[in-house]
């Protein structure tokens, strides 16, 4: 007899709210894993090495102390913790093919990995909000982008990740499990850990809904509106070179911003059932790990100001005279 899903979410006397898991990894065999942690190494010690370059270079050039890198060295601080939160464990696995991991290790990096996705997503916002006050109001930018405002801005940020992260987490650690199942993944997220918790978990699939409704889709309109409002203003500058050079100082964090959305639609837009597969796994490596190893370059690669400033950190010559 086929049972319902409100039997199968029953909880029974297996079933424990402090199990240990087993993460699935990306690879079965010996030769894949050696290949795919060499990779693992490289993104990661890619994106640690890009993005505290980043931060030394804004930081060490006062010129560079500006709303748009202050907020800019806070998402490569951001993007630095979050393939630390995934990365490690990831090796570990891959050098060991154990997988094993704890309930209270899993909602560690589940509470930080939550914490520092949603600073990505809100960071990005508060960029194209800086964009949108420079380009269509420039004779306000000073006053409407004071440093106490940004500040606020960033503060706010994370109060607002680490207040849901921890909502979350907080319900989750309510949920019973079977002991030692394998989580279809390579590191705890929400989702796979629903499908494998052997109580009713509709409480935290509405809460999950509803916070993903308000930090993912509300971020997102307000960049979308920025950069209607910021094409609106550039359409009407009369000259071509003012036109390019306004798109200019944007074309950075749209670059980033495409990236961003795109890998997180590909990673959680997609049914339960495909989360093994390898278009699933390969989105999900694009978000964690790929991703922000590329912030930090996608946006020295254009950008004069933060190239000057890398030679005189590196001490491999360059000048502090930049447009």
């Amino acid at each position: 007899m086929k049972m319902s899903s409100q039997e199968i979410k029953r909880p029974s006397m297996n079933c424990s709210k402090a199990p240990d898991f087993v993460l699935a990894g990306l690879a079965r065999g010996p030769e894949n894993r050696l290949v795919l942690f060499g990779v693992f190494l490289v993104l990661y010690l890619g994106s640690l090495l890009g993005n505290a370059l980043l931060l030394l270079a804004i930081g060490a050039d006062v010129r560079l102390h500006t709303p748009m890198y202050f907020f800019l060295s806070q998402l490569s601080l951001v993007d630095l913790c979050f393939t630390s939160t995934t990365a490690p464990k990831i090796l570990e696995d891959l050098w060991t093919s154990h997988g094993s991991i704890s309930f209270s290790g899993c909602l560690a990096q589940l509470y930080f990995f939550a914490v520092f996705a949603d600073m990505d997503n809100l960071l990005l916002t508060a960029m194209a909000i800086d964009r949108y006050a420079s380009i269509c109001h420039p004779l306000h930018y000073p006053l409407l982008m004071t440093p106490c405002r940004c500040g606020l801005l960033v503060g706010g940020s994370w109060g607002v990740a680490h207040s849901v992260s921890l909502v979350h987490i907080l319900f989750l650690s309510q949920l019973c499990f079977y002991t030692k199942q394998e989580i279809p993944h390579f590191f705890c997220d929400f989702g796979p850990l629903f499908q494998l918790s052997c109580s009713d978990t509709h409480s935290n699939e509405v809460l999950m809904m509803v916070l993903t409704a308000l930090l993912g889709i509300g971020p997102l309109l307000c960049i979308v509106s920025s950069y209607a409002r910021i094409f609106h203003a550039v359409a009407r500058v009369p000259s071509t070179k003012g036109k390019k050079k306004a798109l200019a100082t944007c074309s950075s964090h749209l670059s980033m911003v495409i990236l961003f959305y795109s890998t997180v639609f590909a990673t959680y837009l997609k049914p339960p059932s495909t989360s093994r597969s390898v278009g699933a796994l390969a989105a999900a490596v694009m978000y964690t790990m790929v991703t922000p190893t590329l912030n930090p370059f996608i946006y020295s690669l254009r950008n004069k100001s933060v190239q000057s400033s890398l030679k005189r950190v590196l001490g491999i010559g360059g000048s502090w005279d930049y447009d």
